[in-house]
């Protein structure tokens, strides 16, 4: 089963975190981004499977951002407003919010709706198999992996290795780890069989295989690939 990505966008940096670390311990891979302009570089990057957005927000707020993106995508949206005004949420929903939650709110119950939303739109049925890392690619289904658009023949170790790290961005695996998801395709048992399987995605995937973009050396541990970065330079962290 596929991790569903979450977009949190909101200026409250606590609520952010309390946000996320909730998400994530449910089994949701959790972005942030402090305010819309932000959060429109991030969701046009990794395509979230949903947003949770704040209203009142410097820079772009709320409003903004689905003037915006909802030009370009069809992505799910649950507001969150500490406004009373229902004139405020009926016009969250006409620029095509599909729920919202008042603050204060329960962390349980915006989990809740979450799920309610995505079993609604039909993402969390499908828990569609498609991957996407930078300008990397992956589908499940069809096998198939592709860079800037252009399709990549991997073998299936190289396959299955690259779902592993793109499936988890920012985290180190140790080769170990990698050759446990490894197993029952090319399985040899050493670690440096994942040395071998790296150089050659390596070749296949980035632009100058000599310095990584997307799957990044972990010094004395093994690999990761490579977080988004944001227009401030930070990742979505």
């Amino acid at each position: 089963m596929i991790t569903k990505t979450i977009l949190v966008v909101d200026d409250d940096k606590r609520l952010r975190e309390l946000v996320k670390a909730y998400l994530t311990q449910e089994g949701f891979r959790v972005l942030t981004a402090a305010d819309g302009q932000e959060a429109l570089y991030v969701a046009r990057y990794e395509r979230p499977d949903l947003v949770i957005l704040d209203l009142m927000m410097p820079v772009l707020d709320g409003y903004g951002f689905m003037r915006a993106y909802k030009k370009e995508r069809e992505t799910p949206i649950i507001l969150l407003t500490a406004k009373v005004d229902e004139s405020d949420k009926v016009l969250g929903l006409e620029l095509g919010a599909d729920d919202y939650v008042t603050k204060p709110f329960s962390l349980r119950e915006l989990t809740a709706r979450v799920r309610a939303v995505l079993r609604r739109t039909g993402r969390e049925s499908s828990m569609a198999d498609i991957l996407r890392g930078a300008d990397v690619v992956l589908d499940r289904e069809r096998r198939i992996v592709t860079v800037c658009g252009r399709r990549v023949d991997l073998t299936p170790s190289e396959f299955e290795l690259l779902a592993a790290l793109i499936g988890s961005p920012g985290r180190a695996f140790s080769r170990l780890d990698l050759l446990e998801r490894l197993q029952g395709t090319a399985f040899e048992g050493y670690e440096r069989t994942v040395d071998v399987h790296v150089r050659n995605l390596r070749l296949k995937i980035e632009p100058d295989p000599a310095n990584p973009r997307y799957i990044e050396t972990v010094f004395g541990v093994g690999y990761r690939f490579a977080e988004p970065i944001t227009e401030t330079g930070q990742t979505d962290d």
